[in-house]
């Protein structure tokens, strides 16, 4: 049997509180700046007097500050699954408000009009391809080679090309492992080659997620992220 763990949700509260309207986050929204996540309306709300993010201060943007925000709903599903009914009390408080200003309307038998599209909230828990990552917040990164040079395989001296495309735009949910998969595919780099990806001199886990390298080791830098590779053999590895 598996355990049940019970958290209080006060030590959850600090990550999925929104911090303009001190609310659970409802259209839960990032700054691709920085990474920030607010409520879609507070954060709309705040960048039409204000193109600084409200926690870091870190410029968004000088004219078009919408335009680097994007909807997290994995973050927004999670919050919708922690506290119970949030998710049906916001569809209600929706629906209500919409019939107040006349956006709903009641079909009735023999009444063709139609019934005008309300917006509904964005969420993977109604949207069934919310879950895909093309949904997810973006993040710009550049490989770049660690060593020019070509390393030493079965005797003899291996030259690896550099990537063609060394600038690229991922999912904040890929993984290193993801990011090594795609240079052996890329590079057609043989399978007793091990691959390391390094951030800030530090080699990188497989399972660190590219939004957990941003917020430990880019925080703060210029865009976009520079991540560097490097390729060892199998054999040197295990005499280290």
């Amino acid at each position: 049997m598996d355990e049940v763990i019970k958290m209080n949700i006060q030590d959850i509260n600090p990550h999925v509180v929104c911090s303009l309207c001190n609310g659970y986050f409802i259209d839960a929204t990032t700054i691709t700046e920085c990474l920030h996540t607010f409520c879609k309306s507070c954060i709309v709300k705040y960048l039409m007097n204000c193109k600084h993010c409200p926690q870091c201060q870190l410029k968004v943007h000088e004219t078009h500050p919408l335009f680097l925000l994007r909807p997290d709903r994995t973050l927004q599903d999670i919050v919708y699954k922690l506290i119970p009914n949030l998710f049906e009390n916001e569809e209600l408080r929706r629906e209500e408000f919409n019939k107040s200003r006349g956006m709903a309307v009641d079909k009735k038998p023999g009444n063709k009009t139609e019934e005008p599209v309300i917006p509904k909230l964005s969420s993977i828990i109604n949207n069934h391809d919310g879950h895909l990552y093309k949904n997810d917040e973006q993040i710009c990164l550049c490989l770049e080679r660690y060593r020019s040079q070509g390393i030493s395989h079965c005797g003899k001296i291996l030259p690896l090309r550099s990537l063609d495309r060394k600038f690229l735009r991922c999912s904040i949910r890929v993984l290193v492992s993801h990011l090594k998969a795609m240079l052996y595919k890329k590079l057609a780099i043989p399978s007793d080659v091990q691959v390391e990806v390094i951030c800030d001199r530090e080699v990188l886990a497989d399972e660190v997620s590219m939004k957990q390298i941003f917020l430990m080791n880019w925080f703060g830098k210029e865009t976009p992220m520079v991540l560097y590779y490097r390729f060892r053999e199998t054999s040197e590895l295990g005499n280290t």
